[in-house]
């Protein structure tokens, strides 16, 4: 059984957000899905497997982090189809069944791949208690991301602060959301990118998220709303850095991306 490695959200190896893909022909048990996924230790391994012709998905999809899986994962849903269209196990759009639904993944003619996810509801929310402190930051507002994305947006000064950030990730954790999104305008939008962010979540094993592609599905309506554009290309400004494009269509946010396989090897346990 193959694995591969795949760096999402980039278009060179070790940058973007690395995650596990696993194609499988059905999905074995749920304790040896999240074994593979703590020994790979990154923050999602994919496991896909096909469905039936003639229905409205083509590939059941699960993600798992390090401790737990997770309802929604941008990166290791372009990981995937990567892996697909790049091994020729499928060609053109592929549709996944997820918990959050069907999902497509579109291939480009610039080798870059589009998601089609479901847009973030937000509601603003009251800073919570501590969030400067653990943050490090001051909060000027914050917003919640509704169950699919599960996140809190804090939204903060300017980009400067965001790139500055050191947070407490044990304060963080003591959240109930899945984790915190820390965002900002860009300052300087001739750069290519027209918003920052930083994605940490301790809850779920990872301090901090290198690109998030369902934290996108919020940060789309937020930034497109302020900005008066649907789209858009937001950094996340993590050590290894990525963008991602987006654009806002009503109740689906398009997210457009490339990916790098880096090892591809085999899984023998």
């Amino acid at each position: 059984m193959r694995i591969r490695i795949v760096d999402a959200f980039t278009d060179r190896p070790f940058a973007g957000n690395p995650a596990g893909v696993v194609l499988l022909d059905a999905f074995p048990d749920d304790n040896w899905l999240q074994n593979v996924a703590l020994e790979v230790n990154h923050a999602e391994t994919a496991f896909a497997h096909p469905l039936p012709a003639g229905g409205e998905a083509d590939w059941a999809l699960r993600w798992f982090t390090p401790v737990t899986e997770v309802a929604m994962c941008g990166h290791a849903t372009l990981a995937t189809a990567h892996v697909l269209h790049s091994t020729g196990a499928h060609e053109g759009p592929v549709r996944f069944a997820t918990r959050s639904g069907v999902l497509i993944a579109t291939p480009e003619q610039d080798g870059s791949i589009t998601l089609d996810f479901p847009t973030a509801p937000l509601t603003p929310v009251e800073v919570p208690d501590g969030a400067a402190q653990a943050l490090g930051a001051e909060p000027r507002a914050a917003f919640d991301t509704g169950p699919n994305v599960g996140d809190l947006i804090l939204e903060l000064a300017d980009e400067k602060t965001i790139h500055a950030l050191r947070p407490d990730h044990k304060a963080l954790a003591a959240y109930s959301a899945r984790g915190v999104i820390a965002t900002a305008g860009a300052e300087n939008p001739a750069l290519g990118y027209d918003f920052v962010s930083r994605c940490f979540f301790p809850n779920v094993g990872i301090d901090e998220d290198p690109v998030t592609g369902s934290a996108h599905t919020a940060l789309a309506p937020f930034w497109s709303e302020r900005l008066g554009r649907p789209d858009l290309t937001g950094l996340q400004a993590s050590p290894r850095s990525g963008r991602v494009r987006t654009q806002l269509r009503g109740e689906r946010t398009l997210l457009t991306g490339r990916a790098v396989t880096v090892i591809d090897g085999e899984l023998v346990a």
